[in-house]
């Protein structure tokens, strides 16, 4: 299973009103992490061809991130199944190892011509393997 991670510094405009990560900038991680894996991993011509969309986030928050917490972001495909990616995304602070927030996230992927599910193609799940 390949892991892809990248390192976050908690900014300002990453806190809510309480001084803590908005819930809104954690989802925001979680899409721009699966993204970039994606990216990574895949050409150009795939990315061109396919295209994913978000079916389900699932998403605990178990503690919370403030300014000055650095932050680790590691996502890995759990399953695919048809047109559906699995995702696990998982944000930890960096210091500590202690995990703040797990998230689950179905992602279908689409056809970028016709914009219609397309069962994810094994060359594609070999990729990520």
């Amino acid at each position: 299973m390949q892991f892809f991670s990248e390192i976050f510094d908690v900014a300002v405009h990453d806190l809510d009103d309480l001084n803590h990560v908005n819930n809104i900038r954690y989802v925001e991680w979680i899409q721009d992490i699966s993204k970039k894996h994606w990216e990574q991993v895949t050409n150009e011509d795939m990315q061109k061809e396919l295209i994913w969309v978000v079916r389900n986030h699932n998403i605990s928050y178990l503690k919370s991130a403030v300014l000055g917490d650095t932050v680790e972001v590691t996502t890995h495909i759990e399953a695919t199944k048809g047109p559906l990616s699995i995702r696990g995304v998982e944000i930890k602070n960096h210091k500590t190892g202690e995990l703040m927030v797990k998230s689950i996230t179905e992602w279908c992927l689409l056809d970028a011509k016709t914009l219609r599910p397309k069962r994810v193609p094994e060359s594609v799940q070999e990729l990520f393997k």
